[in-house]
C-alpha cells in the first residue's frame, strides 16, 4: 500500500516537532512538506515571534522541503482563510491528500481545521490527539528533543520562564495549573534539535520584550528573540 502523501503545518514549537517525530514512523504517511504561517511585514512565524530565517535553518536540518504563507499583521478571518484555501489548493494540486497537524486537546480548533479541509478534500491526522501532556513533555526530553520558551502569557507565567530550555527543571516549576505542554496558550518554543535533524540550529538569545495585546490593554507576552547563528 502505498503511502498517503502529507504536508505537515509547521509551527517550528515541540509539539509539532514530536507529532512529526511520529509520522516519520508510520508507514501510512509520508511527510513532504512543512507549511508555515508568517507576518508579511516582520517576516516572522505568526504567534512564536521566530525569524524566518531560523525557520529556513530548521526545515533544513529537518531536511524535508518547506514553504509559507505570509499574513498580514492581524488578519480577517476571511483573509486567513483566503491564503490558506489558495496554498493549500497548490498543495493538493500536486498530489498531497493529508494535513497534519500537533493539537493535543483542544477540540473547537480541531473541528474547524477538519471543516476547513473537508472543502477542500484534505483529510487531517493528529499524531498527539488526547494524549496525556505531562508523559508528551517527559518524552519529548528523554526522546532526545530541544526546544527553547519564546513566548510565554504574561497573565499565567512571569518573565522568568521565557527563554529558558524545556527540561524537567523547567517543568517543576510550573505554576499549578498550568498545562506542562502549554496546550491552554500559556507559552510557545523553538525546537532546536531533534532526533531526526540533520544538525542544532544555532542561536543567541536576544532582547527580552513585553507585547501587550493592544494599546489600552496591560495583559499580553513575554517575547524572547532567537538570533541565527552560523552552524558550528
Amino acid at each position: 500500500m502505498s503511502k498517503h502523501k502529507t504536508y505537515f503545518n509547521w509551527s517550528s514549537g515541540k509539539d509539532c516537532a514530536l507529532a512529526l517525530h511520529y509520522l516519520l514512523q508510520d508507514k501510512n504517511y509520508s511527510v513532504e512538506y512543512l507549511l508555515t504561517t508568517i507576518h508579511a511585514s516582520h517576516k516572522r512565524i505568526s504567534m512564536h515571534g521566530i525569524r524566518y530565517e531560523l525557520l529556513q535553518k530548521q526545515a533544513k536540518a529537518i531536511g524535508i522541503p518547506s514553504g509559507t504563507i505570509e499574513l498580514p499583521e492581524q488578519p480577517t478571518n476571511v483573509e486567513y482563510e483566503a491564503r490558506m484555501s489558495q496554498a493549500v489548493g497548490q498543495l493538493k494540486a500536486k498530489g498531497f491528500e493529508y494535513a497534519a497537524f500537533g493539537d493535543i486537546l483542544l477540540e473547537d480548533i480541531k473541528k474547524y481545521r477538519e471543516q476547513q479541509l473537508q472543502i477542500l478534500d484534505i483529510k487531517t491526522v493528529f499524531p498527539l490527539w488526547r494524549r496525556d501532556t505531562k508523559q508528551l513533555i517527559n518524552e519529548f526530553i528523554d526522546l532526545g528533543f530541544k526546544a527553547i520558551v519564546v513566548c510565554v502569557n504574561a497573565a499565567l507565567l512571569d518573565r522568568s520562564f521565557v527563554g529558558r530550555i524545556i527540561d524537567k527543571a523547567w517543568i517543576n516549576d510550573l505554576p499549578a495549573g498550568i498545562d506542562p505542554c502549554g496546550e491552554n496558550g500559556e507559552f510557545h518554543t523553538f525546537c532546536f534539535d531533534a532526533p531526526y535533524f540533520n544538525n542544532s540550529v544555532s542561536f543567541s538569545i536576544g532582547e527580552t520584550v513585553f507585547k501587550a495585546y493592544n494599546d489600552e490593554s496591560k495583559s499580553g507576552f513575554w517575547f524572547c528573540d532567537l538570533i541565527p547563528k552560523e552552524d558550528e
